[in-house]
């Protein structure tokens, strides 16, 4: 997308549906151009599908097209999650009741994290559904996610932040968040990409895979992406169901810990140390699942720290491996057979 049609599209939805009727002398004095140049912006809209035409040629009446943009800024001081999404967003959006429960918990879940956490000033909030698809952006200009995290547990590495956030539960603010929006929202969506701090974080659910990137010039503060699918039969209910421990607990009691995580660049999961930065707050669930997708060998001081001393020390835990080699289950083997 050009920058004149990104220009356009992030307030034609709201501008179609306030003046149908004279959506070009709104154009016109929106972006100070000709009654010529706004008929031709129209053409385009109209052509890349953000807008739709009806009524006789020499007085048109506008709808907003498949295509639907909303972008806005907000000042983050006094700012409550909820306006925003009812005011701004949710009434110029058509979206199925599933797939709009999973925007309205993502958007104002991570909009509250940027107004509880980011320690930033502004805010901008932008919802786009483009070609079968719905994506969300929340992007603040204040610390940086990862940094604040780092900082609250007196980390050595802000990598290490990244691990804490993905296991769920965890919240600098304990008084006024439970921890889970994060965790829960990652695995609502397709697609959920958090960047700050020189590092990318991406959950992807159609492999359940956790990247972690280091990223080169990232802009200040935190970017919050988020899609998935127009036609999605996800629900918000079933996201939650798949991490209690029973059909009658309700409790967010079940984790699943992604590996790769818990090492850095070229390094291998060898010592104990590393181990005892993994294992840090899993007494908060009754299962953990330890993901070892990526993970190629672990260490007999890890393993034994892991599988042996801390399920010892821990028997109320249950913790389940999954995607694991046969090299990593043979050293898990090794460990617990030592007793």
């Amino acid at each position: 997308m050009n920058a004149r049609l990104a220009e356009l599209t992030s307030t034609i939805t709201q501008d179609v549906l306030a003046h149908p009727r004279d959506l070009s002398r709104v154009l016109q004095e929106r972006h100070q151009v000709s009654r010529a140049t706004a008929a031709k912006y129209i053409k385009e809209l109209e052509a890349a599908g953000w807008i739709a035409r009806s009524g006789p040629a020499t007085h048109p009446v506008f709808t907003p097209g498949y295509k639907r943009r909303v972008h806005r800024w907000y000042v983050l001081q006094n700012l409550d999650e909820q306006t925003p999404w009812e005011r701004d967003f949710d009434p110029f959006f058509q979206l199925k009741p599933n797939v709009r429960g999973i925007a309205h918990h993502g958007f104002t879940e991570m909009l509250n994290n940027a107004i509880d956490h980011s320690e930033g000033t502004n805010v901008l909030c932008s919802m786009t559904l483009s070609d079968s698809r719905l994506d969300i952006a929340i992007a603040d200009d204040g610390l940086g996610i990862f940094r604040k995290i780092a900082r609250a547990l007196d980390l050595p590495d802000e990598r290490q932040a990244l691990l804490e956030l993905s296991k769920g539960k965890f919240t600098t603010d304990p008084t006024r968040h439970s921890g889970e929006g994060v965790f829960f929202t990652s695995r609502m969506f397709d697609q959920f990409l958090i960047e700050a701090n020189d590092l990318r974080y991406a959950h992807l659910s159609a492999d359940l895979q956790d990247r972690l990137d280091e990223v080169a010039d990232a802009t200040d503060g935190t970017i919050v992406l988020m899609s998935i699918a127009a036609d999605s039969t996800r629900t918000t209910r079933e996201i939650f169901d798949q991490y209690t421990s029973g059909p009658d607990d309700f409790t967010f009691d079940k984790t699943v810990v992604p590996m790769r995580l818990a090492k850095y660049g070229t390094e291998q999961l060898v010592s104990r140390s590393q181990a005892k930065r993994l294992i840090a707050r899993f007494d908060r669930f009754k299962i953990v699942v330890l993901d070892f997708e990526g993970v190629d060998s672990i260490g007999q001081g890890f393993a034994d720290e892991l599988f042996r001393v801390y399920a010892r020390a821990h028997p109320d835990i249950r913790l389940e491996t999954v995607n694991a080699v046969e090299d990593v289950l043979r050293m898990v083997r090794r460990v617990t057979a030592a007793g």
